[in-house]
């Protein structure tokens, strides 16, 4: 299976980022990804205003547009986009989902574990998911999960219990002292809990290596990264934009977890 994962810098505008996203999943396309990964916030990047006022379903411009780009490229897309949920006083939250779309699916994973921390609030805005999210490609389940997602083992062995050999994680992840070492820790040991490839697709670092290391909001560290069910890292990118092309062999998932019964 060759996989694509495209690493960008969105910006507050869904169209804007739509256009971006084509040039990025087109180019993986061309080099022959038939599973095409994009961050999470795609549709419109935190940090850069209101959500609601973007949010849109599953038959809005943003997920349209992808929908016939995957069509026209005969692949699948996923990619991070926002849906209204509810209101709560008077914020309008909406879901973090994660848009699955081309050859037969068009659907979503809404986000289950929100970036709640000391000093962020993601369900302040972001309603929370209760439902795990599989889907099939090439004759594989493929899971899913979003960013904060990561810091949960027991998703990841639950999808793997699900049939999933692939994990794909669009992402969003903060900058910080310590935060790119917790990112690379984190999709490794997921792989390593579950016994599947971890395919995760983060924004690149706003600013790129020159801001390296700054604290940030979740507005992504780039190192988008493509990890083996042993732990071992098969690519990485660094802070800048830039698209991995990746081929995996599904089957060693399985034999990751029959020689060691982890789940």
């Amino acid at each position: 299976m060759r996989i694509g994962i495209v690493q960008v810098t969105t910006t507050k505008d869904t169209h804007e980022n739509l256009l971006l996203v084509t040039e990025s999943i087109r180019e993986a396309a061309t080099k022959g990804a038939t599973l095409i990964v994009c961050p999470e916030a795609t549709s419109q990047a935190f940090d850069s205003g209101r959500l609601d006022t973007q949010a849109e379903e599953l038959d809005g411009p943003f997920s349209t547009g992808l929908r016939e780009l995957a069509a026209e490229l005969g692949v699948i897309i996923v990619a991070g986009m926002f849906r209204p949920a509810d209101t709560q006083g008077k914020v309008n939250r909406v879901y973090n989902t994660a848009l699955i779309t081309g050859n037969g699916h068009h659907e979503g994973y809404d986000k289950i574990h929100t970036f709640d921390t000391a000093t962020y609030s993601e369900s302040a805005t972001v309603k929370p998911g209760t439902r795990l999210h599989t889907f099939t490609h090439e004759g594989i389940t493929i899971g899913v999960a979003t960013c904060f997602d990561i810091r949960f083992p027991e998703q990841f062995k639950q999808l793997a219990r699900d049939g999933a050999q692939v994990i794909v994680v669009p992402t969003s992840w903060a900058d910080g002292a310590g935060k790119l070492d917790q990112w690379n820790i984190l999709t490794r040991a997921r792989a390593l809990d579950a016994g599947v490839f971890i395919i995760a697709a983060d924004q690149a670092r706003p600013g790129g290596r020159a801001n390296a290391g700054q604290a940030s909001g979740p507005t992504g560290i780039g190192h988008s990264i493509a990890v083996a069910p042993d732990g071992s890292v098969i690519a990485q990118a660094g802070y800048e934009p830039d698209v991995l092309i990746v081929d995996i062999d599904p089957d060693q998932a399985p034999k990751q977890q029959n020689a060691v019964p982890v789940l």
